[in-house]
């Protein structure tokens, strides 16, 4: 998805004024508690309107008291008074004194809904902070029992560690391989394996050396999203080897040898 484009798509700003539907506004929501930075681009519409609400109704009640004080003639000059019947201003005192309190009402009523939005979208900026804030501790505590986890599996002495060294003109490059031959899984540290080119994904290969014979694990297709580049992956074979490919997306059926990144040997039992 591109941020950078749902953010200038105006989408944000139809969300802030009320204007979307139910669904709109839960697609909203949703991304916003994914995306740090949609939810920080609302949060700054917010404070835009909340501003500029500010700064017209101060503007709007300054005016409106202006017009007021000229209708009842406060800044009249003195020596501009004529003297009238006693009828006549009776009845313009009355009417203009209720003008006065209509307009005066308006302003009050204006004041106060102004006052219930900012206080509603206090409380939806609030709601919406809190619930992303349940979203990262809830994300940092699976992540936390995830490392604990995995930290005991890799303690475990039963763990074969395969490590895979560099080949070719990938020498630099490296990986290491935990072998739980009790659970058919292996875990996968590709800390020391570079970014892809686009269009291209790793892909893991359990190898029987005598004859050799490579037997697909899999790609790696989320190796970009992932911070600690450590990967679980099903091993049901009896594997004397692994090896470490780049392909192209969606993998290949052998290993393409010019592009074989790290391989190692699993040692034999003493």
């Amino acid at each position: 998805m591109d941020i950078n484009a749902y953010i200038e798509s105006g989408i944000l700003e139809l969300y802030v004024a009320g204007a979307l539907s139910e669904t709109e506004n839960k697609e909203v929501y949703e991304l916003m508690l994914k995306h740090p930075e949609i939810l920080q681009e609302v949060l700054e519409i917010e404070a835009a309107v909340i501003k500029l609400t500010a700064a017209t109704s101060r503007g709007t009640k300054s005016r409106i008291l202006t017009l007021i004080k000229e209708k009842l003639l406060f800044n009249k000059n003195v020596k501009e008074t004529k003297v009238v019947s006693i009828a006549k201003p009776k009845y313009n005192w009355l009417t203009y004194t209720g003008w006065a309190a209509a307009i005066l009402l308006g302003v009050g009523m204006f004041w106060m809904l102004n006052q219930n939005n900012e206080l509603k979208s206090d409380l939806q900026t609030a709601e919406i902070e809190q619930s992303y804030l349940e979203t990262q501790i809830a994300d940092a505590k699976t992540d936390l029992e995830s490392n604990k986890k995995l930290l005991s599996i890799l303690r475990d002495k039963d763990i074969i560690a395969v490590p895979l060294g560099g080949q070719g003109d990938f020498a630099n490059t490296y990986a290491k391989v935990y072998w739980d031959k009790k659970s058919n899984e292996i875990y996968l540290d590709a800390q020391g394996l570079p970014a892809p080119p686009p269009g291209k994904v790793y892909q893991v290969w359990s190898l029987k050396l005598s004859p050799l014979t490579p037997v697909s694990l899999g790609t790696i297709d989320d190796f970009m999203q992932d911070d600690n580049k450590i990967f679980e992956i099903q091993n049901l074979n009896e594997s004397e080897a692994f090896g470490i490919t780049l392909e192209p997306a969606g993998g290949s059926e052998t290993p393409t040898m010019e592009q074989l990144y790290t391989l190692g040997v699993v040692a034999a039992a003493p």
